[in-house]
């Protein structure tokens, strides 16, 4: 892995703020992605392409706080992502995770973009490939899916040989979430991984309900079952159940993953890479999951996760949510390399991250 040890100053940094409407929504209040487009310019005239991201709420924050307050920080500092905890100093007294992390996020990417397109090469490459292709698995935002829909769904990643699938629980009445995974269950037959995503919606005790009513089912993993920052729960719910837990998406720095990490408090650890603050945070963040012997699976963003994923030790999983590629939004203006079959991402982009928005 190489920074340009001699990078030339920052000259420019430049936002765009894009709403891309989802195919289909993910529920009322999530009908759209916002994207914020970042663009480095370096005193040679380079330039590299980042971007933060958020479901539906937020863009106009985050765009903010970098037009507000990493702008001015970033002009004449070296146009390579060796200085992110410089950044993360100057933004932590505004929180300590969520819009900071999101805003560094932007600004971290299109280092390494720049970095890669100076180098002729690709955000893989330039980490290290040591995996052609990884293990995707087929997820949805799809809880309020009718049945007959969320059936089809499984038909089709069973189709396209995904070797496990995720789908969404939290309904209230608890035995409609067994009788909907039930009926996933005899689609994809008994060989293929059921994960199940609670995205925090109970308390203690309807998890360990949960987790007792859907056993029979064979689920692979419980994805948050409880509100994302509460460690103690996550250990009660571990100790009383043994079932394998999943947490991630909703820790923002690495001291909140060793501190789930240390506690056994989850098996199954998922940064995702914007919310983290950017590639540089996510590879200590990898390391410390692999080297604690957790499994480790990025949320969403595959086109970004996967290049990442494809230069770490151990083999990690990726996630593909139909219909949530930015390729499936129409939103760039020219392929990433990406490339998913049989139930596994391959590819690799030509230069740097190669996500350029339209």
């Amino acid at each position: 892995m190489t920074h340009a040890t001699a990078a030339p100053p920052i000259d420019r940094v430049e936002t765009r703020l894009l709403t891309l409407p989802l195919r289909r929504p993910w529920g009322h209040d999530v009908t759209d992605v916002r994207v914020v487009y970042v663009s480095v310019t370096d005193a040679d005239g380079a330039t590299g392409h980042g971007f933060s991201w958020t479901p539906s709420i937020g863009g106009t924050a985050v765009r903010a706080m970098i037009d507000t307050d990493l702008v001015a920080f970033a002009i004449g500092r070296p146009a390579a992502p060796t200085w992110w905890d410089d950044a993360w100093r100057h933004l932590h007294e505004a929180g300590g995770g969520g819009v900071t992390t999101i805003a560094l996020a932007g600004l971290d990417l299109a280092l390494w973009d720049l970095v890669g397109r100076r180098a002729g090469q690709s955000i893989t490459d330039l980490l290290g490939r040591r995996h052609e292709t990884l293990e995707a698995y087929g997820s949805g935002v799809n809880l309020h899916y009718p049945l007959d829909e969320l059936v089809a769904q499984a038909q089709r990643w069973v189709e396209a040989g995904f070797g496990g699938v995720k789908v969404k629980v939290g309904r209230p009445d608890l035995a409609e979430d067994v009788d909907r995974l039930a009926a996933v269950r005899e689609v994809i037959g008994p060989d293929r991984a059921l994960m199940v995503d609670a995205n925090q919606r109970w308390a203690l005790d309807r998890a360990v309900a949960a987790v007792e009513a859907l056993g029979p089912i064979g689920i692979a993993w419980l994805e948050e079952p409880l509100r994302a920052d509460d460690l103690a729960g996550h250990v009660a719910l571990r100790r009383e159940t043994g079932v394998r837990i999943a947490v991630g998406e909703n820790l923002h720095t690495e001291y909140r993953f060793r501190e789930f990490l240390e506690a056994d408090a989850a098996q199954v650890l998922q940064p995702n890479i914007v919310r983290v603050g950017g590639i540089t945070p996510a590879l200590r963040i990898a390391r410390a999951v692999q080297d604690a012997g957790a499994e480790l699976a990025f949320h969403l963003l595959p086109e970004l996760s996967a290049p990442v994923a494809f230069s770490l030790g151990t083999a990690t999983r990726v996630e593909v949510v139909e219909d949530a590629l930015f390729t499936d939004l129409g939103a760039l203006a020219a392929p990433t390399g990406l490339v998913v079959t049989d139930g596994r991402v391959g590819g690799e982009p030509t230069t740097g991250l190669g996500i350029r928005f339209r």
